[in-house]
């Protein structure tokens, strides 16, 4: 069996799995803490911004669990918007929160994460990701520029590791692409047209509307796949001609989604270029990872030996185009 048949079992299991979730799963809840300055009393205050996913007039039903002696300073103000419930308020707490256990409650066992983030007044700033397994965390004095940039790593690589829909991209065009050289050229045009749109969208030099690049990133992916299958019909696509143009213009579309979610958690007031850099660094590693990955269950699959039926080449590309094309008319739908 071909390494492109093989890789066939891995590409309809991502497909299955993906069908069941949503293409954009970076969804988390946000909790943002932002030093204020001093009551009369002394005590430090914080504006509080805590936004949670939401379905109509449902929301995620967890909350923040502050330190003892944190006390509310006014009621809570929230609002609905097309997929969050926000909510605003000020709380104060002698001393503040510096080195206090911060802990959300209901995200045990649940479908979310949390990111944190801490604006003190200094211009610093601490950013923490809760996980069910791990839903607390430390408030933390003002952090070096070591700590800024290995948080911003990571939520580089879980971001890109959690995003369905350039994951399948990807592993759609690694159905076509064949050889090292072609696939290492495919890649840096992956790296080159993420940080473009990324760092300009980030710093507000370009502005496009999410909805319509979601929907254009799933329409990417049905794009690739009807390549796929022009292929195994005998008729050369651009994408098989020319993948690093192909990778290059779509990925200057996914470029725009990684802003989307960098901007839901921010960059530090005195750690922009440093905080920007390792974000983008890491949704490189993170890509990197799954292309290692998906190439190395490809090349194991080829010494397994079975019997090729010929619908099995033809199952990926349709798997794939399928669930991109239910993706492209759920966002479509969301236009209106």
């Amino acid at each position: 069996m071909s390494t492109r048949a093989h890789a066939l079992l891995f590409t309809l299991l991502a497909c299955c799995f993906a069908s069941i979730t949503h293409a954009d799963v970076f969804r988390p809840a946000y909790l943002e803490l932002r030093e204020a300055g001093q009551d009369a009393g002394g005590a430090v205050l914080y504006d509080v911004m805590w936004k949670r996913p939401a379905l109509g007039d449902s929301r995620l039903a967890i909350q923040i669990r502050f330190p003892q002696g944190t006390t509310q300073v006014n009621p809570p103000h929230g609002v609905f918007n097309e997929t969050a419930y926000i909510e605003r308020w000020q709380i104060s707490r002698p001393g503040g929160l510096t080195g206090q256990i911060l802990s959300i409650d209901g995200i045990v066992g649940g479908v979310t994460d949390v990111i944190v983030r801490i604006e003190r007044q200094d211009g610093t700033s601490q950013v923490e990701r809760l996980l069910p397994q791990s839903p607390q965390f430390t408030v933390k004095a003002a952090t070096d520029t070591a700590e800024v940039a290995w948080s911003y790593l990571v939520l580089g690589v879980e971001h890109i590791l959690g995003g369905i829909d350039h994951l399948l991209f990807v592993l759609a065009l690694l159905l076509i692409v064949r050889g090292g050289k072609r696939i290492l050229v495919t890649i840096t045009a992956f790296t080159v047209a993420h940080s473009i749109t990324l760092v300009s969208a980030t710093l507000g030099w370009m502005h496009v509307p999410g909805p319509p690049v979601e929907a254009m990133i799933a329409l990417s992916i049905v794009f690739v796949a009807a390549e796929i299958v022009q292929g195994l019909r005998g008729r050369s696509g651009l994408t098989a001609r020319a993948p690093w143009i192909v990778a290059f213009s779509f990925v200057l579309l996914h470029g725009f989604g990684f802003a989307g979610a960098l901007a839901q958690v921010g960059l530090p007031q005195k750690a922009v270029p440093l905080a920007l850099l390792t974000f983008n660094v890491g949704v490189e590693v993170g890509q990197l990872m799954f292309v290692a990955f998906a190439v190395g269950v490809g090349a194991a699959l080829t010494r397994w030996s079975a019997p090729k039926q010929a619908w099995m080449s033809y199952a990926a590309p349709y798997a794939i185009g399928c669930v991109a094309m239910f993706w492209v008319i759920e966002r479509v739908a969301a236009f209106f």
